[in-house]
């Protein structure tokens, strides 16, 4: 019986979910469209392929807020760059070769350039044993990860306990050791608990509103629309607001307090799959520099807090 009931569960579930995409214009999360990461890989060998990776062209460099980790650097198309503690930086030597470098793609020196604001002296070049010639930053090699499918993602971060993002100045992207808590009545971050996905936390001066697994509020943006699904924040919007990243599966069956029913994924036009609730897309503010707090609430009068619901909190 018990069986029975969580089949019964799930197709009830998937129905659900079916429902919801048709409400939302029939967006699809795991629709496969022309020009989706899933159809296409993005320039520069972003992803690993059966017959291996060349090395990544750096281009100019730069530098974006992420928010958890702080400043990270990221290549010229905007994908974040890692380091690895099994190289050395003194000598600089690279030891990911074969399938490793298959799963990160080593980054050329050839045409790099400082990012504004960096120490262009903290950039430098080591030989490969294929003899290309990988960029090094304070002496580590620098690479990217084929599991980032588009710019300012951070997957790699903490694989294996030894891959990092790296800070302009080399050393690894950490978050901000600030204490925590913001007096906002906020319960879970900078406490060292783990929070689910997705969650309501009872802000002091807004009330229940969302949150995400690192802590982070959550806001829709009014310029969007709902039918059909579709995010009107592109190009230097996204460089302030950033979209929430759509769990997988498991993570999402862990979520309490929200009606699954009401989540799905918005396959954005890099290809990348953003989480929505109630056919809107969802994002966080790199304004808010620790978790709990809400300083993207109101701005430019598009931008709000997100009720379990999916409503605006105004």
């Amino acid at each position: 019986m018990r069986n029975l009931r969580s089949t019964m569960v799930t197709a009830a579930g998937a129905a659900a979910a079916l429902v919801l995409l048709t409400a939302c214009g029939g967006q699809d999360g795991d629709a496969k469209k022309p020009g989706t990461a899933r159809a296409q890989a993005p320039a520069g060998g972003g992803t690993a392929q059966a017959a291996g990776v060349r090395p990544v062209s750096a281009g100019k460099l730069s530098v974006w807020q992420s928010g958890p980790l702080g400043p990270v650097v990221t290549d010229s198309t905007g994908f974040t760059l890692y380091r690895f503690d099994n190289d050395t930086a003194s000598p600089p030597k690279t030891t990911c070769e074969g399938d490793c470098a298959k799963a990160w793609p080593p980054v050329l020196a050839a045409d790099a350039g400082a990012a504004e604001g960096m120490d262009p002296a903290l950039l430098g070049a080591v030989a490969r044993a294929d003899g290309t010639r990988q960029l090094t930053l304070k002496g580590w090699p620098l690479y990217r990860f084929a599991k980032d499918t588009g710019p300012r993602q951070t997957n790699g971060q903490g694989v294996g306990g030894t891959w990092f993002a790296a800070a302009p100045d080399g050393d690894k992207a950490k978050a901000p050791t600030a204490g925590g808590g913001t007096g906002t009545g906020d319960t879970g971050a900078g406490t060292g608990a783990a929070l689910p996905a997705l969650s309501v936390r009872n802000d002091a001066a807004l009330g229940p509103i969302l949150r995400d697994a690192e802590g982070r509020t959550l806001y829709r943006f009014t310029k969007d629309t709902d039918k059909p699904m579709k995010s009107n924040c592109l190009g230097a919007c996204l460089d302030k607001w950033r979209p929430a990243k759509m769990p997988d599966k498991a993570r999402i069956a862990e979520v309490t307090g929200i009606d699954p029913k009401l989540l799905t994924a918005y396959v954005r036009p890099d290809g990348t799959r953003q989480l929505a609730i109630d056919c809107w897309p969802l994002y966080w503010f790199t304004g808010d520099k620790t978790p709990g707090e809400t300083n993207g609430q109101g701005v430019g009068g598009t931008w709000y807090t997100v009720r379990a619901n999916g409503k605006l909190v105004k």
